[in-house]
């Protein structure tokens, strides 16, 4: 898959624009400037992978715009090292995202067809996240807890498990809403007490429950 000087020019105006957007953090940034997008996106939308716009990427899901993903994983306050649990693995450019970042992620997708796509896409570029089928509402038990929590769809109401998943002292960032989302941070004290904080309104396909099709 080629990368070339005329896509990583893209991508530094795609960054200049953020920047512009008021995303200040530049290890966020440079984690971006890292991850190819076009290499995401269905063939038809090549010619737009670095206009700061989400599109459809099959199964009625989305790419991220790259301004929201700039903003949850800034929200997320990562440190290198830490166990990510994201909910909603999507086309894997947030995933890639948080690994270019330093941190181990844990990724859950509910679709069985984008899920295997995604998979077989982060082998090819040689990113080695651990990817889940499996419902997000159930969070990866098995696994707890984690550091930090990112959902990447809109969910009606936050997910208890999501909470109980995550360490003292962690962060989860989630948009919660129906049509039109508020992204929220979540911050667990020590105690278990939770914290929450909301950053405006976004839009993001909803959060389904079960895996596709009630598996």
């Amino acid at each position: 898959m080629e990368d070339n000087y005329r896509h990583k020019g893209l991508r530094k105006k795609l960054l200049d624009i953020l920047r512009q957007k008021g995303i200040k953090n530049e290890t966020v940034l440079a984690a971006m400037d890292r991850v190819p997008r076009h290499w995401f996106m269905d063939t038809a939308f090549l010619n737009f992978a670095y206009e700061d716009k989400a599109f459809p990427i099959g199964a009625g899901q989305t790419i991220s715009q790259p301004y929201t993903v700039a903003f949850q994983t800034d929200l997320l306050d990562l440190k290198k090292g830490e166990k990510v649990l994201e909910v909603g693995t999507g086309s894997g450019y947030q995933t890639c995202v948080l690994v270019e970042m330093g941190v181990k992620v844990f990724s859950i997708e509910r679709q069985r067809e984008l899920y295997q796509k995604t998979k077989k896409l982060l082998e090819e570029m040689n990113y080695r996240p651990r990817l889940f089928y499996g419902d997000g509402y159930a969070g990866l038990p098995a696994f707890e807890p984690f550091d930090k929590i990112i959902v990447t769809a809109g969910a009606p109401y936050v997910p208890p498990a999501l909470i109980d998943q995550l360490k003292p002292g962690g962060r989860l960032v989630i948009p919660v809403g129906q049509n039109i989302q508020e992204m929220m941070l979540i911050k667990k004290g020590e105690n278990g007490e939770t914290e929450r904080e909301t950053f405006g309104e976004f839009r993001f396909v909803p959060l389904l429950e079960d895996k596709e099709n009630g598996e």
